[in-house]
């Protein structure tokens, strides 16, 4: 049985802040864990525009707290997320998230992250394993 919180794991490795500034994410269960799945809480900040393709993941979102715009770049479609409202990528569509507000949110991969990861060029987390434990960090 593993027991950890958001606060535990503040200013560890767990810990990730995105280079391009726009988002921060407290990674609580990984790949290492070895449970098919990673679980994180996101805040992306207030004002900034962060466009993301997970072609390598399956991205459950549930918003806990903020608003944010977020819009399908594939088909156009724009749709407003708030508390209590999720969305599931999976078709792995290339998405642009434009928060109003700070916006927080628990977000659920597959297949799980290792916390390495950082968004490419074009938004995409490249698929690390637990096995890649010797690959750069990105």
């Amino acid at each position: 049985m593993i027991v950890r919180s958001f606060k535990d794991i503040e200013g560890t490795d767990r810990h990730v802040k995105a280079a391009s500034g726009t988002w921060e994410s407290k990674r609580i269960v990984l790949a290492k864990e070895r449970v098919g799945f990673s679980l994180h809480e996101t805040t992306l900040y207030a004002g900034t525009e962060t466009s993301m393709w997970y072609a390598n993941h399956i991205e459950a979102v549930l918003c806990v707290e903020g608003e944010a715009e977020l819009t399908n770049d594939e088909t156009g479609e724009k749709h407003w997320i708030s508390p209590g409202t999720m969305y599931l990528l999976n078709g792995h569509e290339k998405h642009t998230m434009r928060p109003k507000t700070d916006f927080r949110c628990v977000c659920v991969f597959n297949p799980p992250v290792t916390g390495r990861e950082d968004h490419d060029e074009n938004g995409v987390y490249p698929l690390l394993t637990e096995d890649d434990a010797d690959a750069p960090q990105v």
